[in-house]
């Protein structure tokens, strides 16, 4: 079978909940202390894959890691009874469920082994995150542990790594060598910058990467300081295209010409701020929408509902529709619980171009195996958590209970004596 894009998309876990823990995440502190819905988030999630499916496209799934931490909370000489009520909301959050940031993924193509590279990220910067890639990186040996794959332990935590959310990949043809670009941060203004360069050239070296093909770009601190703590907040990529805010990039002349050099053939769709302002497109997540190619060709960018609700961008989207430019289709999705932790479509999933064929089929979804999902879902999470309940016994057992149930679910037991 040949190479596909598979989305696999986190579900979102039982503990999922609103202790606003991510600085410069605007989404995220604004919400802070709201009770959340944790059964409707993560319904709302198989909904999203639902749609994906609808278009044609393949999808998988990442299960929640375990929550309460109590493997990092052991390490720090407590445990979720006895932390400080802040180490506890950092043990149980639920941010895994950002599929973006588990990994950074250079498809066989790119690669002088033919491999595909998948290098976990460390996430040191936010300690709520610091603690997921041990969960997350038992995961990727076991989805792909098949031998067309090569999966990489974290980056030296010096140097801070935040995955594909900071990654974008272009190429004129499928299955063929790309460009590679790595977004990093220098400064966010009161943000931190939280993909290092240091980072980046390590996995870029790790994957085998072609150097003449491979680019490092810095981040706008304008984006930063405005709320953009991902590259893919303000940019996306696409085979050919690239969906970016004018302000992105730190030097986007420079940047905008090195891609047009070492890809004559890409198609940038850029936006003005006079046209989409950037608090209006961070706030909409206009670019953390899913840049998908459906089975007929369409360039279909999957936005939020929240576009739609902020009239700029969804003027802008009109025009560009009207236009018959490089984007053909938008579709809609409802992920409101998660958009109001700081997170879009984009966010949920991670792309990683193979041949379905050699991945762990545990990993992958069709309609029926999302009823199954759905249903524990709603038979286990919980349908509402307030911030000042996270350590409370009984939801504690039920957050527990409840990964359990899905994992029995998916056949992936296995997955429950792996540390996390």
């Amino acid at each position: 079978m040949p190479i596909r894009e598979i989305n696999f998309d986190g579900i979102i876990g039982p503990s999922h909940n609103y202790a606003g823990l991510s600085l410069g995440n605007l989404a995220s502190t604004m919400h802070r202390g709201e009770a959340s819905c944790p059964r409707a988030a993560a319904l709302q999630g198989v909904d999203k894959m639902r749609a994906n499916l609808a278009l044609g496209l393949v999808q998988g799934v990442f299960v929640p890691p375990p929550r309460p931490a109590r493997a990092w909370l052991a390490d720090l000489g407590t445990d979720i009874e006895r932390a400080e009520p802040e180490i506890a909301a950092n043990a149980m959050s639920a941010s895994a469920m950002w599929a973006a940031n588990a990994a950074t993924v250079s498809p066989a193509p790119d690669t002088a082994d033919g491999r595909c590279h998948l290098t976990v990220a460390n996430l040191r910067t936010m300690p709520h995150r610091s603690h997921e890639w041990v969960a997350t990186l038992a995961q990727l040996e076991l989805a792909f542990a098949d031998a067309a794959f090569a999966v990489h332990g974290p980056v030296p935590a010096a140097f801070g790594d935040e995955g594909a959310a900071n990654h974008m990949r272009l190429t004129t043809r499928h299955g063929e060598p790309a460009i590679e670009l790595f977004v990093y941060g220098r400064t966010g203004g009161p943000f931190p910058a939280r993909q290092h360069i240091e980072a980046s050239k390590a996995i870029a070296r790790r994957h085998r990467l072609d150097p003449s093909r491979t680019l490092f770009v810095e981040q706008s601190e304008e984006a930063i300081a405005a709320g953009a703590f991902h590259n893919d907040v303000v940019a996306v990529a696409n085979e050919r295209v690239l969906f970016a805010h004018a302000k992105a990039f730190a030097n986007r002349d420079a940047t905008l010409a090195a891609i047009t050099a070492l890809l004559p053939g890409v198609e940038i769709v850029e936006v003005a701020d006079a046209e989409v302002p950037l608090a209006d497109a961070i706030r909409s997540y206009l670019f953390n929408a899913q840049l998908v190619t459906t089975p007929d060709g369409a360039s279909t960018l999957i936005v939020p509902e929240e576009a739609r609700e902020t009239a700029s961008v969804w003027e802008w989207i009109a025009r560009h529709l009207a236009s018959n430019g490089a984007i053909r289709r938008v579709e809609v999705v409802d992920v409101r619980q998660s958009m109001a932790n700081g997170g879009g479509p984009a966010c949920l999933r991670l792309r990683v171009a193979c041949d379905p064929a050699v991945v762990d089929p545990r990993f992958l979804v069709d309609e029926a195996k999302l009823d199954r999902i759905a249903a524990t879902i709603a038979a286990t999470w919980p349908e509402e958590i307030a911030t000042d309940d996270l350590q409370r016994p009984s939801l504690i057992a039920t957050v527990e209970n409840a990964r359990s149930a899905l994992l029995q679910t998916l056949d992936l037991a296995v997955l429950a004596s792996r540390k996390g």
